[in-house]
């Protein structure tokens, strides 16, 4: 990793262990519609073990161990999953939750073909470079198992943030002390080569609103 990109990496990392200790359970207890729509898809397929990347102080992943999934969720920040065990304890899934700190520029801790679907709302949009983000989705690949999910959402180039901004290159724009890499469809579409890509939905979410595209794609059997 550049100089500038692992500059980039820490000080995003500070901020949100700093905004997770601020703001506990920042985005609420309630699910994310792109939630929603995941437990839909993976339930629909069969699927049991979920691994959600970038899961925060975990609604999501509360939210898949309340419906009955076995959850692995993965963030870079302790703090955040810190909140999310606590509440898990709180709400009774404990026994279906794993917690696991991972940064996702780095190769997942788990075997070949040993997760049924993955979640990841927001997190392929961080402050990565096309680089991490392919090999990001390669190590979704690998453990998943033959059939498998992923559903990823991300900000895309028609948000209002796109090239406002401090521009890092590559299409990362940061607002706020939040960096962020603004999807386009070829990037969409590159990262869906040997998947079935099943759909590409445009929504909006929160303050401006934000832009995002939700993603579903799924591995041959």
């Amino acid at each position: 990793m550049a100089d500038e990109e692992q500059g980039l990496a820490e000080e995003q990392r500070r901020h949100w262990q700093e905004t997770y200790a601020a703001h506990p359970g920042m985005y609420g207890e309630r699910p994310s519609a792109p939630a929603l729509h995941a437990a839909g898809v993976f339930r629909a397929a069969g699927a049991r073990d979920v691994l959600e990347l970038g899961t925060g102080h975990g609604r999501d992943a509360l939210y898949f161990a309340r419906e009955g999934f076995t959850v692995r969720a993965a963030d870079f920040s302790p703090t955040g999953l810190e909140q999310l065990r606590t509440a898990a304890h709180t709400q009774g899934v404990a026994a279906r939750v794993t917690t696991l700190v991972h940064d996702v520029r780095e190769p997942l801790p788990l075997p070949d073909d040993s997760v049924d679907a993955v979640f990841a709302h927001m997190l392929l949009c961080m402050a990565l470079s096309t680089e991490e983000i392919r090999a990001a989705v390669s190590e979704v690949r690998r453990v998943l198992r033959p059939g498998g999910s992923l559903v990823y959402t991300v900000r895309h180039t028609g948000d209002a943030h796109y090239g406002a901004g401090t521009a890092h290159g590559d299409d990362i724009y940061e607002h706020g002390g939040f960096a962020v890499h603004f999807f386009d469809r070829a990037l969409v579409d590159g990262l869906a080569e040997g998947w079935t890509l099943d759909e590409v939905h445009a929504f909006e979410e929160g303050d401006l609103p934000r832009r995002l595209w939700r993603v579903t794609q799924r591995l041959p059997r």
